[in-house]
C-alpha cells in the first residue's frame, strides 16, 4: 500500500510535495478553510464541490456562485498553478535575506515581471495586521534607507543629496518587544515621513502599552515619553550598552533588513518601502519556527488580500524598479 508522503521540510521536498495538484489543493483548503469550505460571497458553508473543475458552487442565488480557492486571495486571477505559488511562498518566506524577483524568475520558470508581481503578492500576506500592544521591556530606534553617496554617480548625488544625515532617504521606526516567557523578541516597523519629536513619540505611544520600560539612543525626539514609560537612553557618543539599557536587539534587526536591501534587492522604490518591512519584519517575528511553519503562517494569511498589478503600480506614472 502506498503511504502518503510526509509533510515537506525543505525546498526540495516542497516542490515535489506540492508538484501534485491535488496534494497542492488539498493543502490550500486545509490552510485557507480550517473549519470547513464556506462561500466567500455570502458565508453559506455547505458549497458543493465539481471535481472537474475544481471549483465549488454555493447553493444560493447570487452573482459568482462558483468560487475555486484563489478567490478572494492573493492568488486570485493568477493563471500559475498552486505548485509554483507555494513554492515562491517557501522561498520568501524563508530565505533569510530575501529572493529577488530575477531569482525566482529563474528558479520557478515564470518571467521576471511576473515573479516580481508575485513577490509583492506574497509580501501582502506576510503583512502582521493589528496586534496587542507590546510591553515590558521595549527597545525603540530609527534608521534611514537609501544608497550611500560615495556610490552614486555625481549628477544623482547632487540630486538627492541635499543635506546631511539622512537627507535624500527613507526614515524607518522600529520597535522591538524583548525575549521574555512568552518567546523571542518581536519586531514592529513604522516607515515615517521623518524622525520628529511629533512623528516618532506618536508612533511609540501607539504601539506600546503605558508602563512598560523603554530603551532609546540619545535622540532628542524621544524626550517625553517618561510621562508614561520609564524611558532609559544610551548616548552612542560615550557608549552602547550599559547594564540592560541598549538598542543592541533592533540595531540587530536593521543589520539584517540592509544586508536584504543593499545585497538582495540592490534598488527599492520608497514607493514599495513598507512591503520589504513587512517581509523582514515576518521573518524576524517567526525565526523561532521552522521553514515548514513560517510557508504555513503565510499560506493561512492569503485570504482577504487581493492586489492587483494596476493597484501596484499605480496610474500616478511612480517609477518602480524591479528587484
Amino acid at each position: 500500500m502506498q503511504t502518503e508522503p510526509r509533510e515537506p521540510q525543505t525546498l526540495i521536498e516542497a516542490i515535489r510535495y506540492f508538484a501534485d495538484p491535488d496534494v497542492a489543493m488539498r493543502t490550500m483548503v486545509e490552510l485557507r478553510w480550517p473549519d470547513g469550505v464556506y462561500c466567500p460571497t455570502c458565508g453559506r458553508t455547505d458549497p458543493r464541490f465539481i471535481a472537474t473543475r475544481r471549483m465549488w458552487e454555493c447553493k444560493e442565488k447570487h452573482p459568482r456562485k462558483q468560487f475555486s480557492a484563489k478567490v478572494g486571495t492573493i492568488f486570485e486571477d493568477s493563471p500559475i498553478d498552486l505548485g509554483k505559488w507555494f513554492a515562491a511562498i517557501w522561498m520568501v518566506a524563508n530565505c533569510k535575506n530575501g529572493i529577488s524577483s530575477y531569482e525566482m524568475h529563474r528558479a520557478i520558470g515564470v518571467t521576471q515581471k511576473t515573479a516580481w508581481f508575485m513577490d509583492h503578492r506574497i509580501r501582502l500576506a506576510m503583512k502582521t495586521g493589528s496586534f496587542l500592544k507590546m510591553s515590558g521591556e521595549v527597545e525603540a530606534d530609527e534608521t534611514f534607507i537609501g544608497g550611500l553617496a560615495k556610490n552614486m554617480h555625481k549628477h544623482k548625488r547632487e540630486q538627492k543629496i541635499t543635506g546631511t544625515g539622512g537627507s535624500g532617504k527613507a526614515a524607518v521606526l522600529g520597535i522591538v518587544q524583548r525575549t521574555d516567557e512568552r518567546g523571542k523578541s518581536q519586531i514592529k516597523t513604522v516607515h515615517v515621513p521623518n524622525v520628529r519629536r511629533k512623528t516618532l513619540a506618536p508612533e511609540v505611544r501607539a504601539a506600546v502599552e503605558h508602563g512598560s520600560t523603554i530603551y532609546t539612543d540619545a535622540l532628542k525626539s524621544y524626550l517625553g515619553l517618561s510621562d508614561a514609560y520609564t524611558h532609559e537612553t544610551v548616548d552612542h557618543t560615550i557608549e552602547f550598552v550599559r547594564e540592560n539599557v541598549h538598542t543592541n536587539n533592533v540595531e540587530n534587526f536593521w543589520s539584517l533588513l540592509k544586508r536584504t536591501l543593499k545585497g538582495t534587492y540592490v534598488s527599492v522604490d520608497p514607493v514599495h518601502l513598507d512591503a520589504y518591512l513587512d517581509e523582514q519584519a515576518f521573518r524576524f517575528n517567526e525565526r523561532g519556527d521552522n521553514d515548514g511553519g513560517r510557508f504555513q503562517k503565510v499560506v493561512s494569511s492569503v485570504a482577504g488580500r487581493r492586489l492587483t498589478y494596476a493597484e501596484l503600480t499605480g496610474k500616478n506614472g511612480t517609477s518602480t524598479k524591479p528587484n
